[in-house]
């Protein structure tokens, strides 16, 4: 699968990821409870490229560390859609509802710059 333009949908990276993982037989080893693990494993790996510093310096932190950083962003959406993928989860859909639902929770009069949790607003 080849693209020439650099806007590519959310379906086409599902592919993508799909057909990287068929290619090379994986399927066997994807269920979601593995690819739930992975993404926790993907997850402490981006986690740990900022672990010591402070809120400030994690902005340099990516400057500085910019591809290994892309790359652990990479293998967290890669192993994120092979989970939704083989979960059926229509993930675009899935944000849509979420994203409705955290609106509810916290309407902008209350939340507005405030990061406390809806029960305490």
């Amino acid at each position: 699968m080849k693209f020439n333009d650099t806007s590519i949908t959310l379906q086409q990276l599902k592919d993508l990821a799909q057909n990287m993982a068929n290619e090379r037989e994986w399927k066997q080893f994807h269920s979601p409870k593995n690819l739930a693990m992975d993404l926790g494993i993907e997850a402490g790996e981006l986690m740990e490229k900022f672990v010591w510093s402070t809120t400030e310096q994690s902005y340099e932190d990516v400057d500085k560390k910019r591809q290994e950083i892309e790359y652990e962003a990479a293998d967290i959406m890669i192993v994120l859609m092979l989970f939704c993928n083989v979960s059926k989860i229509d993930i675009s859909e899935a944000v849509r509802v979420k994203i409705e639902e955290i609106k509810a929770k916290y309407p902008i009069d209350k939340a507005k710059g405030n990061a406390a949790k809806y029960t305490e607003l």
